[in-house]
């Protein structure tokens, strides 16, 4: 009974870190991700800034002809996820979608930048 009650406060803490981690990956979902609309863009360079959690990602995107042809990661703020910044924006542009599959080991950083650049080009629809 004795190591029972010493292992309480043990489970209690490990099941509330559990909770701020599932809270914490529901909160990086962001603004709604997919496929651009080239024909609605307007040429240009537009800044976008996503937050989620400790990840934090400053991009600027280039528009030409109604299509992404470059992504600049300005700032990347993470914990493991550097990875993601050579493959998530090349994935973004072979695509032209912001809704693409995530670095394995880099999910979070991946879906920051995913949604930094989707405010980005919400900034270069014409209206």
């Amino acid at each position: 009974m004795s190591s029972m009650i010493h292992k309480k406060p043990a489970i209690i803490f490990f099941v509330l870190i559990l909770l701020g981690f599932t809270s914490l990956g529901a909160s990086l979902g962001g603004v709604v991700l997919g496929p651009v609309d080239g024909g609605r863009l307007a040429d240009g360079v537009y800044e976008g800034v996503h937050r989620a959690g400790p990840n934090k990602a400053v991009v600027k995107v280039t528009v030409q002809e109604g299509k992404m042809v470059e992504i600049e990661i300005v700032k990347h703020r993470a914990w493991k996820g550097k990875k993601a910044e050579s493959i998530i924006p090349r994935r973004i542009i072979e695509r032209q979608s912001t809704k693409v599959d995530a670095v394995t080991g880099a999910t979070n950083s991946s879906r920051v930048i995913m949604n930094a650049v989707q405010k980005a080009i919400e900034k270069a629809y014409q209206r």
